[in-house]
């Protein structure tokens, strides 16, 4: 019987898979331990395995185009068998039947006048047989749309399927896209600086002359078409025409009198302008303060000078302030970056229950040792190496702190990988030492550097970015003593750094000067519990005011 063979779940954040390459085609003879194809993933590109011995009766995703996990992406049998049933609960679009061009469409009941035409299926698979959909790739764990930076080629471009297309802005990075087929760039479905959500078309390659518009149209049907904007002529009241025919302003009125308010009346009269030469704004162009403290007297014309009576009562008077510019803002369209940080922050702030413990730890010791150590290290050891060192020796001590809630579980990790916090122009990203508690402060620090620099250079691969079981976040390169940080998911806690600041302590009963670093961690009250967290900022506080036991 016929094996189907289904995208696999090949990454804990994997939701869909990329065929990067087949290696089989429809009719070859397959093995059960052959490699059938390449699946790109979030994390990685890995190989897929047919598990079973026969005929490849059936492709369901071509090259370069994406699968559901879980979704059939080819089925393995006896060469002839009828294939056909197993596709019944298959994929949409392996189960949808080819279109019969001799058996009449069917008249839709009471379609609305806005639906959507019919797809027709059977040019939409002519044309894919022509073309390649390329899709927008799920690049990281937590993006949902990405932003097209710059376009490598342009639509009528021959390309290769090993070319670079489009590079790619993420929540992460900037990253490059590749179109995995060879032909003519024969569409360009997302132009630079837009985004696109995640699946979506950005583009189509295949051969020169090939018609795309079924597979365009059939993309449409799957959402609702846009609502024309109602007219403008629709919109305008018949008011309009009337109120153009009145008079711009006017202050006046048929017997004489001024139509102003009282206050503006006095200011006028403080500041020693005629009111009658003031312009009102009000109703019936009834002058309002507004237009009191707004009025410019005409060059021509010079203001009329006080009456006697007000001059001798009002004392002398200020200027009336004269702003310089006008008020302005501007509106900075948010990063795929800054997004991400927006999210996912907010879901960890307000779905876990956060709560601070706070330290001093004694760095005179550090300090010394940080000396001694670049003395003979082959790059340069910072502070920050240090933490990330005494923390990942720590979390050993403590595997309660290195853990993650699942809701009906909590996960511990047996590994230890500490995120440190990024700063970069788009935002924040926290690259991963991985292993950290097995590792030297002289590869700590190499490693460090490394990802510091690929960071700011928007050249970090989803590997270098995810995975970690524990976030350290470090200011006091900037002078800040002391804050809290928002816990990085799906860590258990992270750990705010603060600058090194020389005080005066008394011991034993003498003043004197030492250095001291406070540090805040934030827990989950789900995973790490008070005392847990306290014993292990103990554990810490050791490691780093004695920098030697980490060497043993």
């Amino acid at each position: 019987m016929a094996e189907v063979i289904r995208m696999p779940l090949l990454s804990d954040t994997m939701t869909e898979g990329v065929i990067a390459e087949w290696h089989k085609k429809v009719g070859d003879t397959v093995k059960s331990d052959d490699v059938i194809a390449e699946v790109e993933t979030d994390k990685a590109t890995m190989e897929v395995m047919a598990y079973a011995d026969g005929t490849l009766l059936y492709i369901g995703v071509e090259k370069g185009q994406a699968a559901k996990v879980n979704g059939i992406i080819a089925i393995v049998g006896k060469a002839g068998e009828d294939y056909k049933p197993l596709l019944e609960g298959g994929d949409a679009k392996a189960a949808a039947p080819k279109a019969d061009a001799a058996a009449p469409a069917p008249k839709a009941e009471a379609a609305p006048a806005a639906a959507a035409p019919a797809v027709d299926n059977g040019a939409v698979e002519a044309a894919l047989k022509n073309a390649t959909v390329i899709r927008m790739p799920l690049l990281s764990d937590t993006m949902t749309e990405g932003k097209i930076v710059a376009w490598n080629k342009k639509e009528g471009d021959a390309v290769k399927s090993d070319d670079v297309l489009a590079e790619v802005e993420t929540d992460k990075a900037t990253m490059e896209v590749i179109g995995y087929a060879d032909g003519t760039l024969l569409h360009i479905g997302v132009p630079e600086g837009q985004v696109a959500k995640v699946n979506g078309i950005i583009a189509i390659v295949g051969k020169k002359g090939t018609d795309i518009s079924p597979i365009l149209a059939a993309e449409k049907s799957g959402g609702a078409a846009p609502k024309a904007a109602a007219p403008a002529e629709a919109a305008a009241g018949t008011t309009a025409p009337a109120q153009a025919e009145a008079p711009a302003a006017s202050n006046g009125s048929t017997d004489g009198r001024v139509k102003a308010s009282p206050l503006a009346k006095r200011l006028a009269e403080d500041k020693g302008i005629d009111i009658s030469k003031v312009t009102g704004s009000g109703d019936g162009g009834r002058i309002i303060k507004k237009d009191v403290d707004n009025f410019v007297p005409s060059k021509t014309a010079p203001a009329a000078a006080p009456s006697s009576t007000a001059a001798a009562a009002a004392p002398a008077q200020v200027a009336a302030f004269a702003p310089v510019g006008q008020e302005s803002h501007t509106d900075t369209p948010v990063s795929q970056m800054r997004k991400a940080i927006a999210r996912r922050l907010a879901e960890s702030k307000f779905q876990a229950p956060h709560f601070y413990l706070t330290m001093e730890i004694n760095m005179d010791e550090a300090m010394k040792s940080r000396e001694a150590i670049n003395k003979i290290s082959p790059v340069k050891v910072s502070f920050n190496d240090m933490v990330i060192k005494a923390a990942a020796m720590a979390l050993r001590q403590h595997p309660d702190v290195n853990s993650s809630w699942l809701g009906d579980t909590i996960r511990h990790n047996h590994h230890i990988h500490i995120g440190s916090a990024v700063a970069v122009d788009e935002g924040l990203i926290v690259p991963v030492i991985r292993f950290a508690d097995q590792k030297s402060f002289s590869q700590i620090a190499a490693e460090t550097k490394t990802l510091n620099d690929k960071a700011k250079n928007k050249k970090l691969q989803p590997n270098d970015y995810s995975g970690n079981t524990f976030t350290v976040s470090n200011l006091g390169m900037m002078g800040i003593e002391h804050f809290t940080a928002i816990i990085n998911p799906p860590d258990s806690a992270i750990l705010a750094v603060g600058a090194i600041k020389e005080t005066v302590i008394v011991e034993n009963g003498q003043f004197k000067a030492t250095n001291v670093m406070k540090v805040t961690m934030s827990c989950d009250h789900r995973t790490v519990d008070g005392a847990v967290g306290a014993r292990f900022l103990v554990t810490f506080k050791t490691l780093m005011e004695n920098p030697v036991t980490m060497l043993v």
